[in-house]
């Protein structure tokens, strides 16, 4: 009997994820997501899991709803219940809000997946060094 190698499983690819320092209190932006689709399904629960520790069980994803492909009201994310809410204004266009009770609340800006890597670099950057005064790029 001859055995096939096992091959290997095909790697994810890595998170695009830049965040704030926390230290310095409050702040307007606390990073940015470089989603590689508007498929939230596939795109949420790297998301969660590259998230820090410290940040807790985030319970609910806020989000523009008007790029991302539909979704359930609520999805099962790394062991956890995350309830998803949509909401169409122009401030949160490209931003994804995470809360988790009792730990806080977390902003960050939403890169367009199809930006360029010379065009989301510096958004990404920016927003990793955030102060209170970052707004949506």
């Amino acid at each position: 009997m001859t055995l096939a190698p096992i091959s290997p499983l095909p790697s994810q690819p890595l998170l695009r994820l830049r965040l704030a320092p926390q230290a310095g209190g409050p702040r307007a932006i606390d990073g940015a997501w470089w989603p590689r689709s508007y498929d939230l399904l596939a795109e949420l629960p790297a998301l969660i899991a590259g998230l820090p520790h410290s940040w807790g069980h985030i319970a609910s994803v806020v989000l523009n709803g008007a790029p991302w492909s539909p979704t359930p009201g609520r999805m099962f994310v790394a062991g956890q219940v995350v309830c998803l809410r949509r909401r169409r204004t122009a401030a949160a266009a490209h931003t994804v809000v995470l809360t988790a009770p009792g730990q806080g609340r977390w902003d960050l800006i939403v890169v367009p997946p199809d930006t360029a890597e010379e065009a989301a670099e510096p958004i990404m950057a920016r927003a990793a060094r955030a102060s209170g005064t970052l707004r949506h790029a």
